[in-house]
Order: structure tokens, then C-alpha cells, then sequence
């Protein structure tokens, strides 16, 4: 996070991705704050780079770029799977590996093959976190990072039609829905509708809190 003091936002902000489903969830989590969101994508900036070797770096490179193009607060998130059994992967790769055409079914097809060849059939040795860096870029070069995780495990065959990615494989600690099966405020929701469940909800609880004033 920045050493320097928290920055308010207000007014107008970049969401800096290409994604509808995290375009969605970034609007459904800024609305109660006031936030005008535009997309990069609406605005038809081009897609940076990710060279980073984190989710917190790859966060900034979006934000950052998006920032530097448009002269406004630019927000992004970095996020992805987790998985013990596979050394972290696909981890920071985990839009890649669905592809160009981001197929993540057949992406969720090679992970559970991936866990099969291992030998990861029981639950206990399908263990995974999803995690969400979320990172605020001004254009004159002031940041704001926050890092969240939320932990479960992989099930197969996926489970529901609802959210995006690998939302369909992942069933959270503690619940018995995966997050393909649980509609958008059980998911992302804010409290006090909302219990902050997801790695992206819990993320933004941090930002709200430190750059945030409800309206």
C-alpha cells in the first residue's frame, strides 16, 4: 500500500479492463459510493502489457497505463486461481490460460486434469485461494494497493451458471454453493446486504475504507 496518506476519490474513474464480468462487479461495488465507472474498453484504450511478476504489479501496470491516458483516476484489478497442487498456478497466468477466446470451461477442464495426473481427487488435496489486488493510479503518479484472498476448494464438475472465469469450480470455505451457483449479492455484495464474500468484495473493503466516503 502507499506510505504516503490516503487519497480520496471522487467524481469520474477509468476501470482499467476489457472485462464485462469484472466491469460489472467493479460498477456494482463503486455505485453506492457515487463513482461514475468507465471502462478502458468503452474508451478504446488498448491493452498494456502484464510483466509483472505479481498480481500487485500487474494491478499497477493497468491502473497506471489507464491513468497516464485519460488524465483521470484510473481503478484495476489483478486477480486469479490459486491452486496448491499445482505450484500456484495458473495463478497470475489465469486469464491466459482460458486463451484469446477466453474458454474457461475448457480452461476448468485442464485444471481438474492437471489435479487428476497428480493424484488430487479428494477434496483436502484440491485446495485453492482466489486473489484480487486492487490498485487506484492517479496521472500524477499517486497509488493505492489492496490485496485480499478468499480460500476453498476446486469440485468437479463445475456447478452453475452464474459469475464468470473459474467461479463454477470454486466452492468457498464454509459455504455449499460454489460461486457459479450464487447470485451477485451473495457473491460480492457489501455489507450490510452483503457479507464481502468474494477476494474482490474483501479487496474493495479495504479501498472503501481508506479512499471511500458513501453517499
Amino acid at each position: 500500500m502507499s506510505e504516503t496518506a490516503h487519497r480520496p476519490l471522487t467524481g469520474r474513474l477509468v476501470v482499467a479492463t476489457h472485462n464485462a464480468g469484472k466491469l460489472r462487479e467493479m460498477r456494482e461495488l463503486l455505485a453506492p459510493w457515487g463513482i461514475e465507472a468507465v471502462s478502458a474498453g468503452e474508451l478504446g484504450l488498448g491493452e498494456p502489457e502484464e510483466t509483472g511478476t505479481t498480481f500487485v504489479e500487474n494491478a499497477h501496470i493497468k491502473a497506471a497505463a489507464a491513468a497516464a491516458a485519460t488524465g483521470l483516476p484510473a481503478f484495476s484489478d489483478d486477480s486469479g486461481l490459486v491452486v496448491d497442487a499445482l505450484d500456484g498456478a495458473p495463478g497470475i497466468h489465469s486469464a491466459r490460460w482460458a486463451g484469446p477466446d477466453k474458454d474457461f470451461p475448457r480452461a476448468m477442464a485442464d485444471i481438474h486434469a492437471r489435479l487428476v495426473e497428480r493424484g488430487a481427487v479428494a477434496p483436502a488435496q484440491r485446495r485453492a485461494h482466489f486473489v484480487s489486488a486492487l490498485c487506484i493510479a492517479w496521472p500524477d503518479g499517486h497509488r493505492e494497493d489492496f490485496l485480499a484472498r478468499v480460500h476453498g476448494i476446486l469440485v468437479w464438475p463445475p456447478r452453475g451458471t452464474l459469475g464468470f472465469g473459474y467461479d463454477p469450480m470454486f466452492l468457498p470455505d464454509g459455504h455449499e454453493r460454489t460461486f457459479g451457483e450464487m447470485p451477485a449479492e451473495e457473491k460480492h455484495g457489501l455489507p450490510p446486504r452483503g457479507k464481502g464474500l468474494s477476494h474482490r468484495a474483501r479487496a474493495f473493503l479495504m479501498l472503501a475504507e481508506a479512499c471511500l466516503e458513501r453517499r
